[in-house]
């Protein structure tokens, strides 16, 4: 059975083949000068196939960031998911990407958190795997008065300057593989019950 996962939710793309035992193959996109990486899920999706030797029917499970993170990611990949999914008649499994971020500390009660602006940060708190705080957005005050009933804080760039905290982002970590092996752990659902995580509204501009 083969598994195909990707992320462009954070802040780099992660996109993983796998199956039952193994990852088959892994890739990381970063930005470019003129396009957010999610611009290249499509061609580094085709790319993984086909430097495997499959094509999108030898794919069984689909498994996606679902967010907090960049709205135009999440409405990336989750837009992918389904669509391949449904043209393909196959389920789908989808992931926090505060719950991916839990998985590189190795400790038992873990807080994740990440940068929501206006002073708020998307948080959620994981014990032994499971999750102890839902994720939600949280004013930063607030998220610092939390840090102290945890063994290890996961946070991004932003945030672990506020919080003194280590950074992900300073972190060599295939994120694209803890989502394979996350995806393993849950029950696949139909494309039409995969959802976003949005824990805000997107930001919008007005026309003057």
């Amino acid at each position: 059975m083969n598994t195909l996962c990707f992320d462009t939710c954070l802040n780099r793309m992660y996109v993983a083949l796998g199956n039952e035992t193994d990852v088959i193959s892994s890739k990381i996109i970063d930005n470019t000068e003129t396009h957010y990486h999610s611009a290249f899920l499509i061609s580094t999706i085709k790319d993984i196939l086909k430097e495997n030797s499959l094509t999108p029917n030898d794919i069984d499970i689909i498994a996606t960031n679902i967010g907090p993170g960049s709205f135009t990611g999440i409405r990336a990949c989750t837009t992918v998911a389904r669509i391949f999914a449904q043209a393909k008649n196959i389920k789908v499994v989808g992931v926090s990407s505060l719950e991916i971020l839990s998985r590189i500390s190795y400790s038992n009660k873990v807080l994740v958190a990440l940068d929501a602006r206006k002073d708020s940060a998307y948080a959620a708190g994981y014990e032994h795997g499971k999750c102890i705080l839902e994720p939600q957005v949280m004013k930063i005050e607030e998220l610092k008065k939390l840090i102290y009933q945890y063994q290890d804080i996961i946070c991004d760039d932003y945030l672990s300057e506020l919080l003194n905290q280590k950074s992900y982002q300073a972190l060599d970590i295939d994120l694209g593989k803890i989502l394979l092996k996350l995806s393993s752990e849950k029950t696949p659902v139909c494309w039409s019950a995969l959802e976003p995580l949005y824990l805000q509204p997107p930001p919008v501009t007005l026309k003057k």
